[in-house]
């Protein structure tokens, strides 16, 4: 099996970068999944080769046990390979030293944040682990785990958080307490504005705590915590058997825990910092004044476009998105989408024409097989990111948004109840959607979804609720009208 005492039978060219003995603990990671390894544990990787400086991640996992048992069998070693057409590269990335469980490794985590040592906290825990309530953007206090975290505040008892939130802006509080040294918070999901957002809901959660030294604590996050807006960018599909075998089959190792991408990433980081960070530029990342521009293009048009593909894919029966990419109208609804959508991305010296161009080249690879389920789920928090800024300025504005219609439609076919959602997708919003179907006609079921999603002002429009429900029978029947 893949771990420290086997990294010396790898081929030279698998190895990792770095001695993971050499590492320390300076990063502490929430989030266990694909995304994180092949992305942020590569670019740090590649900077402490680099640097020569011990930039080492503890990973926690919000949520399940199996990760972390899964990854402490390997010594946290895992594989990444970047998929090609006609083959790929695989190498063992070694930047990962811990993981540990959010719950059940609470004084641990608190201890690591706390440390001065600790000098930078990232996150990748989906748009479902920020608590926020849809309609303000603001931190949901209704939410039955933020009730019970913000509860445990009162009894002076921490340790258990049941959110990311919570976890974070208690143990953010312990650091406050112990040494108040600056420190890095990251979010590296896609959301808009995303460090922001996160720094709202970290705000939200001491206001609406009952700690006694709340109002000190918010004066330190405003002076010693910085919450950069990110962009990050690689296509990471969900491993399968088929994807370890072919790693350990590679490797001539054992690797259970092996993520595959497209060999394309990216990584854009506003330049605002609190604390020391990892060179990240040294492997390629950007570090730029305003991450703002970079941010809508990607969301708007490579997440908006991925949204669309998956629930018109999911219409017609396809499996990934290179298969929707090769249908008939598959780049068509690529290009017309990312052309309505474009007209609402700022004046900021961005290459569209030769963003989209790389869009359908990324989509269209063979070897990727990114399944349109995934993209498809937890629609109720993407799409109101992805694509509802961009429809309300086109209409605000008098343009025809007519790809929007047809993609929010697809959306909806996709909401429709059938076991779960009749796709397969999840969803978290799912029981509340599946109620919206009942006893209505199809433009009321509209309406209903897109308030119970947090877009009462959408669900007002006639006109766009009209449209969008005048697609629904073509999309029942499987059929892609552009």
């Amino acid at each position: 099996m893949l771990n420290r005492s086997t990294t010396g039978e790898l081929g030279p060219e698998m190895r990792p970068l770095v001695d993971p003995g050499e590492l320390q603990p300076r990063i502490v990671h929430f989030g266990l999944g694909a995304f994180h390894r092949a992305h942020q544990a590569v670019y740090t990787e590649a900077a402490a080769a680099r640097s020569a400086q011990p930039w080492g991640i503890v990973a926690v996992g919000p949520r399940s046990a199996a990760p972390v048992e899964a990854a402490r069998a390997q010594d946290c070693l895992f594989s990444v390979t970047d998929r090609m057409p006609g083959g790929g590269r695989i190498r063992v990335v070694g930047s990962v030293l811990d993981a540990l469980m959010m719950r059940a490794d609470a004084e641990r985590i608190d201890r690591l944040i706390a440390s001065p040592e600790v000098t930078t906290v990232t996150m990748t825990v989906t748009e479902k682990g920020y608590s926020r309530d849809p309609g303000t953007g603001l931190l949901n206090t209704a939410d039955p785990g933020v009730t019970a975290d913000l509860t445990a505040t009162a009894v002076g008892d921490p340790l258990p958080m049941r959110t990311v939130v919570g976890r974070l802006t208690a143990s953010l509080a312990t650091r406050f307490r112990a040494s108040g040294a600056p420190v890095n918070v990251i979010s590296c999901d896609n959301a808009a504005r995303n460090g922001a957002a996160l720094a709202a809901v970290v705000r939200g959660f001491v206001e609406a705590s009952a700690w006694p030294d709340r109002d000190a604590l918010l004066d330190w996050l405003q002076t010693s915590v910085a919450f950069p807006c990110t962009v990050v960018d690689r296509i990471v599909p969900a491993t399968t058997p088929e994807d370890r075998a072919a790693a350990s089959k590679a490797l001539g190792l054992r690797d259970e825990t092996p993520v595959a991408g497209e060999p394309f990433r990216q990584w854009v980081l506003e330049d605002r910092f609190a604390a020391e960070r990892p060179p990240w530029e040294l492997d390629g990342a950007l570090v730029v004044p305003d991450a703002g521009p970079h941010q809508l293009m990607k969301l708007r048009l490579l997440n908006g476009s991925h949204s669309i593909l998956a629930y018109l894919g999911l219409a017609a029966r396809r499996d990934t998105v290179a298969d929707a990419l090769g249908s008939d109208w598959g780049e068509r609804a690529v290009r017309r989408f990312a052309a309505e959508v474009a007209a609402t991305l700022p004046e900021a010296g961005l290459d569209v024409a030769g963003y989209v161009d790389a869009l359908v080249e990324r989509f269209g690879n063979p070897a990727i097989g990114h399944r349109l389920r995934q993209i498809g789920s937890d629609g109720s928090l993407k799409i109101p990111e992805r694509w509802f800024p961009a429809l309300r300025a086109l209409r605000a504005g008098g343009f025809a948004t007519p790809v929007l219609e047809l993609a929010l439609a697809a959306w909806v076919n996709a909401t429709r109840p059938g076991g779960s959602q009749v796709f397969g997708t999840d969803d978290p919003a799912a029981e509340a959607l599946a109620r919206c179907w009942r006893g209505a006609a199809e433009p009321a079921v509209v309406a209903r979804l897109l308030t119970a999603i947090g877009a009462a002002d959408l669900a007002e429009d006639a006109g766009l609720v009209s449209a969008v429900a005048d697609h629904l029978p073509a999309l029942r029947a499987g059929r892609i009208e552009l």
